[in-house]
């Protein structure tokens, strides 16, 4: 008991602040406007890490990586097996939430005067709106948060061109690495604040537009997590099926209590990982296999976390009344996952922030997603730990063929 609460102690506290955030905007309602400077406060010193967390975070990554073949190993890994498993989880959460409204503020105008919604845009042709997406005329622009997507770009291009570099480029890598870790320090200072600036930040927005926002991150974390008990059920039943047939059911449901249980009560995928990897043996699935996937799903396939980068954008697309596509949320939600979590620290907020700049949305709203980030963390964790194991399964199908848990039986493995 512990443990579990030494594990979810910064959840517990964020939660209590939030509750207690939303209580002081109930009784003073338009009063809690004073306490709005205090959130402001926390979501400025968040914005202003932004630019070098993804410059430091996604660099250093790729630097480490000592060969040209390991990027290609790990781009494939992404472009295959765990693509098609994480646009089942993006649909799955698209549906789920199209016909819901997460949230309905009765006044849309004040809220999007509020956060400065009503500028008139511009029109610009496709060419050109993507040339100003992927890059910059100027290298100060890049220090800008307005440009994160030519700002990841670059920063990728610094990572490749280290490994180029060999051993010339270690030093500059040791500087990167030395200043990342410095980096996620200031992360680390700047959320222990965090509960104060979300309280506050919370007591504003039910000040302001009373419990009807409330009530719309209450119905996110209940909706959500019947989305996650029913994903958990029925497509990790239907992969193990497709992966080992009938005893690739019986196999799975027999063994995955330890990940489930690990998940929960660490909330942490890189905490989970010895346990799902033995989880993994246990059900069959060779070491190499084992031992290759589940690391690199821990980074790289998250059905929990895209799952909720769903229900980040569709409850800002209620919030705003705004109208948007299917393929641009499913676009979203794959890019801010796919290419983002496989950063170790920060790697949500740098997601959330790709979702804000790749939709539109204003910056201001970032302690939004963060607090709905803070609520279904649990049944989050334990869809991406588990769907690490499902995927084991299913790459040692494709590798093995068919009867590979039949020759695990006869061998006695």
């Amino acid at each position: 008991m512990k443990r579990i609460l030494k594990n979810y102690k910064g959840t517990i506290i964020l939660l209590a602040s939030i509750i207690i955030g939303a209580i002081v905007g109930l009784v003073f309602k338009e009063k809690t406007e004073i306490l709005k400077p205090f959130g402001d406060i926390f979501l400025n010193l968040l914005l202003v890490s932004i630019v070098p967390l993804i410059f430091l975070t996604i660099t250093s990554s790729i630097g480490k990586m000592k060969s040209p073949k390991r990027i290609g190993k790990i781009i494939g890994s992404i472009v295959g097996v765990f693509i098609i498993t994480s646009l089942i989880a993006c649909l799955v959460g698209f549906f789920v939430t199209k016909p819901i409204k997460l949230v309905n503020v009765e006044d849309t105008n004040k809220i999007q005067e509020m956060f400065d919604m009503t500028a008139e845009s511009e029109e610009v042709d496709i060419a050109s709106s993507t040339v100003n997406l992927l890059t910059v005329n100027d290298f100060n622009k890049l220090l800008s948060r307005n440009n994160l997507i030519a700002l990841l770009i670059f920063s990728i291009i610094v990572g490749i061109a280290i490994n180029m570099s060999g051993k010339n480029g270690d030093k500059f890598n040791e500087v990167l690495q030395s200043a990342n870790d410095v980096m996620q320090n200031i992360i680390k200072i700047i959320m222990y604040y965090a509960p104060i600036g979300l309280g506050c930040y919370f007591a504003y927005l039910i000040g302001t537009f009373g419990a009807s926002i409330g009530t719309g991150f209450l119905k996110t974390f209940i909706v959500y997590t019947i989305v996650a008990v029913l994903f958990y059920i029925i497509f990790y039943t239907i992969y193990a099926f497709i992966a080992g047939g009938k005893e690739g059911v019986i196999k799975f449901w027999t063994n995955i209590i330890p990940s489930t249980v690990t998940s929960l009560a660490t909330c942490s995928s890189a905490a989970s990982i010895p346990v799902n990897v033995n989880v993994a043996k246990k059900i069959g699935v060779p070491n190499d296999i084992a031992e290759t996937t589940i690391p690199m799903g821990t980074s790289f396939h998250k059905d929990g976390s895209i799952i909720g980068s769903v229900f980040k954008i569709m409850f800002l697309v209620c919030l705003f009344n705004t109208e948007v596509s299917t393929i641009k949320v499913l676009g979203v939600a794959l890019f801010a996952n796919l290419l983002i979590t496989g950063v170790p620290i920060g790697g949500g907020t740098i997601s959330e922030m790709m979702i804000l700049t790749l939709m539109g949305y204003p910056v201001e709203v970032l302690p939004i997603l963060t607090m709905i980030a803070t609520i279904i963390d649990p049944p989050a964790t334990m869809l991406n730990v588990v769907g690490d194991v499902s995927t084991s399964m299913l790459v040692t199908r494709i590798v093995d063929g068919k009867n590979w848990l039949i020759g695990k039986k006869k061998t006695g493995k």
